[in-house]
């Protein structure tokens, strides 16, 4: 099976953190699980590289947009190659070829009369001389009343024209712009109505996508799909590539969407392989994102698709809720994040994997607690896993010299480890990864239990041969743990694999090795006193 794994595109203008991580770490997660099945997987996203926040963070700092986008994009690639994200095609949309392809798709669209030319009214700043990009104009949003940006409202979801904004301001000077006549390309996105009806009630029936996306999809289409622009008067960006508008950039809502459909074709270039196998009705689509990010994934981009006659239409999409930090919401202009440079230099990669997928935003808000944050480590991660994998290994290296024994497996913790196989993947597959982890952490658990109830350190006095049956089996139990937590939790599981000398992991029950290579703890406890020292560090760099 060929399966496509879109993860949504950062702005490369400022510093990753945790809420960006947290709606894009299924991504991974999806992408290692199929890799272990031997599925055919592409996983592809990049640095949004076009957009209007990046000419307004260059023009704060006196620098140019690339060093911005450099600084950046350098930055996001290390942070997720720090939390192990596997992407087999990490870019970027300021590259020719990602221009070229989105050239290529206007083009094509134009020719089937899906893009038109229209004269429209436009916010102009008089004092700045120019017309004004949508997230340069800030207002209030005429459906909630909440303080807006000319794109799209923060709030309540809603697809803003600038113009209708109130009260509005230009973001560079402060002054309230004019409106002025002037001569834009438009997408017919009512065109495609009916289709995406029909479309939106196939996935609310089939269950493939979160409640979130659903219900603001349907309310899109209840409202009527409007047309909307499709070109801008933009600082940055990929040209129109018609004569006499190349100074004019195609617009960012539909260049960045279209990065999934470049990135396939870079890396189908660069790897010698055909990404035309991604590209169909038969592949098997995830999206992921947060939920600010729906409707470009729901609408935008199927539309996009069906207008160049693309079958692979996003099948499913996993549209996570909003990250909160210490019970108060997200704010990167106050400084109230979690910052996600700083958080890989610090803790184990794998405790932030955990606790971000174990409290993860999949159907409602979540809260990022720097309490939760160590106990979660300290209790699950040491304490139940660590623990479990440790007192089992240096057990056969005291006992054992590090040699396996001879033993039969328990059948019934057997009958549980290839349950779970079915079991986690199903859950995977139709993206609960927060049940799928709280069902391998329930089955640890029970293995330490076990492990307590058949106390090997009595039995290797007393009857050596059980010993070997219970040890066989808590070592059957640590390899297929670490090989079930692979996709959740890849560098203890990593770990693991080097200490029994596993050749590769599978997504199917695998044997216990023969020797094992050496023993060393998974985790290191962490002093809850940093929970305060954390704590003052947030309050006291926020503004």
């Amino acid at each position: 099976m060929n399966i496509f794994i879109g993860g949504a595109w950062p702005y490369a203008n400022g510093s990753l953190h945790l809420g960006h991580i947290a709606s894009l770490l299924p991504g991974d997660i999806l992408a290692r699980y199929y890799r272990l099945k031997g599925e055919n997987v592409l996983y592809a996203s990049g640095s949004d590289c076009n957009g209007t926040p990046i000419a307004i963070r260059a023009k704060q700092e006196g620098v140019s947009p690339k060093a911005i986008i450099d600084q950046y994009h350098q930055e996001f690639s290390r942070c997720f190659a720090k939390l192990g994200f596997s992407y087999d095609c990490y870019t970027r949309t300021d590259t020719r070829h990602h221009h070229t392809i989105v050239q290529q798709i206007f083009l094509e669209l134009l020719k089937k009369g899906f893009i038109y030319k229209k004269e429209i009214e436009q916010t102009f700043c008089e004092s700045c001389n120019q017309f004004l990009p949508d997230r340069y104009v800030e207002g209030i949003c005429p459906n909630c009343r909440q303080s807006s940006r000319g794109d799209q409202c923060d709030y309540c979801s809603a697809i803003l024209d600038p113009i209708d904004l109130l009260e509005k301001t230009c973001k560079l000077c402060g002054s309230s712009p004019a409106i002025k006549v002037t001569e834009h390309f438009y997408f017919s996105l009512s065109a495609f109505q009916i289709e995406l009806e029909n479309f939106i009630a196939d996935a609310k029936k089939h269950k493939k996508w979160r409640d979130n996306a659903i219900q603001l999809s349907e309310r899109y289409i209840s409202e009527g799909l409007q047309d909307r622009a499709v070109s801008r008067d933009l600082p940055i960006g990929v040209s129109v590539p018609v004569s006499g508008y190349e100074e004019k950039k195609v617009y960012v809502w539909i260049e960045a969407v279209a990065g999934y459909y470049s990135a396939s074709k870079q890396w189908a270039r660069e790897n010698n392989r055909d990404d035309s196998l991604f590209w169909n009705e038969q592949t098997k689509t995830y999206y992921v994102h947060g939920k600010d990010n729906i409707p470009f994934h729901t609408i935008i981009w199927p539309a996009i698709l069906l207008g160049i006659g693309n079958k692979a239409l996003p099948q499913h999409v996993v549209s996570n809720e909003y990250l909160t930090v210490e019970k108060k919401k997200l704010s990167t202009s106050k400084n109230w994040a979690v910052w996600v440079p700083d958080l890989v230099e610090r803790y184990h990669p794998d405790s932030i994997r955990y606790f971000l997928v174990s409290n993860a935003p999949e159907n409602r808000d979540t809260d990022f607690s720097w309490r939760e944050f160590i106990y979660s480590h300290n209790s699950e991660l040491l304490g139940a896993y660590g623990n479990f994998v440790n007192r089992s290994l240096k057990f056969i290296e005291k006992y054992y010299d590090g040699f396996i024994p001879e033993g039969h497996v328990n059948p019934s913790v057997q009958t549980k480890v290839r349950t779970l196989y079915e079991q986690i993947g199903r859950l995977i597959e139709e993206a609960h990864f927060k049940l799928a982890l709280e069902n391998i952490f329930e089955f640890i658990r029970y293995s330490n239990k076990y492990f307590d109830e058949e106390q090997p350190w009595k039995q290797i006095k007393e009857n050596k041969n059980t010993c070997d049956h219970t040890i066989i089996t808590c070592l059957y139990i640590v390899t297929n743990s670490a090989q079930l937590l692979n996709p959740f939790l890849p560098f203890s599981s990593r770990q693991v694999k080097e200490m029994l000398g596993i050749n590769e992991f599978v997504w199917k029950e695998i044997a216990p090795a023969e020797k094992l290579s050496y023993v060393k703890p998974l985790f290191e406890r962490i002093d809850v006193k940093r929970i305060d020292d954390e704590l003052e560090r947030l309050k006291t760099e926020a503004f």
